[in-house]
C-alpha cells in the first residue's frame, strides 16, 4: 500500500529539492502534484484541500523561503501535514493483567473482523495479557468455526453457543471470562454486506448489555473512500473509539488510512499488514508518514528483529562468524527469523532511502527463501554442519529431495561459500576499516 502515492510524492520532491532556490510559482506547482496525487490515492477532496491549503500556507512563508535548503523544507513540512492528518493523539488500547477489559469488534461483513479479533488476541497474549474471545457473529456461513480455528491455532479459548441470541452468549462469555480471570474479552459482531437498521440495533443492544471498555470499528483499506463513508455512519450510530485497518499489505491505493482520522475524528489504532495471526501494527502516524514519503522505518524494522530474534542466540552466532564457523544449521536460523519478521518487500521498504529507489510495482517473491530453506532441510545434519563434504551425488540426492534442480543447490552452496570468505575477510582489523569506508560511502548522498 502507499507505494503509487510514495513514488507520486518523491517525483515532485525530486525536482524541488533539484532547485537552489524555490519561487512562488515553484511551490504552486509543487503543490498541484501534491493535490494530484492525493486525489488518485483515493483520500477525501475536501480533506486533500485543507492539506494543500495548510502546506501551501507554510511554504509559502519565511521558514521555506528564506531556508538554505527549500526543497528539504518544504519535504518536512508535508511529512509533518500528513503526520497531523493520521495523528492517533496517543490513543491506546490499555488491558491490565488484575481486571478484566471488555472489547467490541464492528464493522461491514469481509473487512477482516475475526481475523483481526484473532490478532488482536495475539498482540496482547504476548504482553502477558490473558485474553478470550466471544463469537457472536452468528450469521454469517462459518464465522464461529473460522473464530474457533483462529483460536485453536494461537491457543486462545472461544466462546460459542447454538443459539441466535447475542445477549445469551455475551452473558455466558462475562460469566466465564469473570471464572477464568480474564484479563480481554473480545467480541466478534455480526457484519453485513452493507449498513441496515436491524444489525445495527443488534449491536446496539449488545453494546448496551456488554458495557464494552473500547469499541473497534473494522475497515478494510482496499474498499478506499467507501470505508470511510461506512465508518462515518457506525460512528454516528456507536460513537466507536478507534479504528482497526485491515489489508494494508493489499494494493490498496491509501485514501483510508490518510482520510479516516479526518472524517470520523476517531484515529487508526491498529493496522493489518498480513494474512497471518501474528500481522498486527500498532500505528504510528510519524512512522506511516515516513513509510509514505520513502524515509524508511526503522523503528519498526528494530520491534520485529526484537520479536522475531532470540538475543542470545544472535550473540553466539555473531561469535560463531567472527570465528568463521558460520553453518548452513546457522542459516536456517536466520532464515527462519527473517520470515517471522514479514515479507522481504515489507522489510526492504522500511530501510531509509531504499523505499524511494524502488519502483511503487516492485513485486519480491518470498518463495526464493522457502526455496533455500527447502534445500537446507534436504541436507543431512553432519551436511549442514560441514558443506564442503557435498559431492555430486550428494547435490542431486538434495536437488531431489528439495524438489529444486542441482544447478539451484550449486549456487546457494556457492554463495554460501562466498558469504563466508567474506565474514573471515571482514573479522580481522583491516577487514573491519574497510566495513567501515564501505558503509560511508554507502551512507553518501
Amino acid at each position: 500500500m502507499f507505494n503509487s502515492l510514495s513514488e507520486k510524492l518523491d517525483k515532485v520532491f525530486r525536482n524541488i529539492s533539484g532547485k537552489g532556490y524555490l519561487t512562488e510559482q515553484n511551490i504552486k506547482d509543487a503543490l498541484r502534484e501534491i493535490r494530484m496525487a492525493l486525489l488518485e490515492a483515493d483520500v477525501n477532496f475536501r480533506i486533500v484541500k485543507n492539506f494543500v491549503a495548510e502546506v501551501e500556507k507554510r511554504a509559502l512563508g519565511v521558514e521555506v523561503m528564506k531556508s538554505l535548503t527549500p526543497g528539504q523544507q518544504v519535504i518536512k513540512i508535508v511529512h509533518e501535514q500528513l503526520i497531523a492528518l493520521m495523528d492517533t493523539e496517543d490513543f491506546e488500547l490499555k488491558a491490565y493483567n488484575n481486571r478484566l477489559t471488555k472489547v467490541m469488534m464492528v464493522g461491514l461483513q469481509g473487512s477482516g473482523k475475526t481475523t483481526a479479533c484473532a490478532k488482536l488476541a495475539l498482540h496482547f497474549r504476548k504482553k502477558n495479557i490473558k485474553p478470550m474471545m466471544v463469537a457472536c457473529d452468528v450469521y454469517r456461513p462459518a464465522a464461529v468455526d473460522q473464530l474457533q480455528t483462529l483460536g485453536k491455532q494461537i491457543s486462545i479459548p472461544v466462546i460459542s453457543q447454538d443459539t441466535k441470541d447475542v445477549i445469551k452468549i455475551a452473558d455466558t462469555a462475562l460469566r466465564q471470562a469473570q471464572k477464568d480471570m480474564v484479563n480481554l474479552l473480545l467480541f466478534d459482531t455480526a457484519g453485513r454486506l452493507h449498513i441496515d437498521e436491524e444489525m445495527m440495533d443488534e449491536v446496539v443492544r449488545l453494546k448496551s448489555f456488554v458495557k464494552p471498555d473500547y469499541i473497534f470499528f473494522v475497515a478494510d483499506a482496499m474498499t478506499g473512500q467507501e470505508a470511510v463513508n461506512v465508518a462515518k455512519e457506525f460512528y454516528d450510530k456507536l460513537a466507536f473509539d478507534a479504528v482497526i485497518l485491515t489489508k494494508l499489505d493489499g494494493d490498496a491505493r491509501g485514501g483510508a488510512a490518510l482520510s479516516i482520522k479526518a472524517v470520523t475524528e476517531k484515529p487508526v489504532a491498529f493496522v493489518g499488514t498480513g494474512e497471518k495471526v501474528g500481522d498486527l501494527e500498532v500505528f504510528y502516524p510519524d512512522r506511516m508518514a515516513s513509510r509514505i514519503l520513502g524515509m524508511g522505518d526503522v523503528l519498526t524494522l528494530i520491534e520485529k528483529a526484537e520479536e522475531a530474534v532470540d538475543a542470545k542466540e544472535s550473540e553466539k552466532l555473531a561469535k560463531k562468524m567472527l570465528k568463521n564457523q558460520f553453518t548452513f544449521n546457522d542459516f536456517l536460523k536466520q532464515l527462519q527469523s527473517i520470515k517471522k519478521m514479514g515479507s522481504l518487500e515489507s522489510i526492504i521498504r522500511m530501510l531509509p532511502g531504499l523505499g524511494r529507489k524502488l519502483p511503487a510495482d516492485l513485486k519480491i517473491d518470498d518463495n526464493a527463501l522457502k526455496h533455500v530453506e527447502a534445500i537446507i532441510q534436504s541436507m543431512t545434519d553432519k551436511e549442514r554442519e560441514k558443506p564442503d563434504i557435498l559431492n555430486g551425488s550428494r547435490r542431486l540426492r538434495i536437488a531431489k529431495g528439495s524438489g529444486r534442480t542441482v544447478m539451484e543447490v550449486n549456487r546457494l552452496i556457492r554463495q554460501f561459500e562466498d558469504m563466508k570468505k567474506m565474514m573471515k575477510k571482514f573479522s580481522t582489523p583491516q577487514g573491519m576499516k574497510d566495513l567501515e569506508k564501505m558503509m560511508n560511502q554507502t551512507n553518501q548522498p
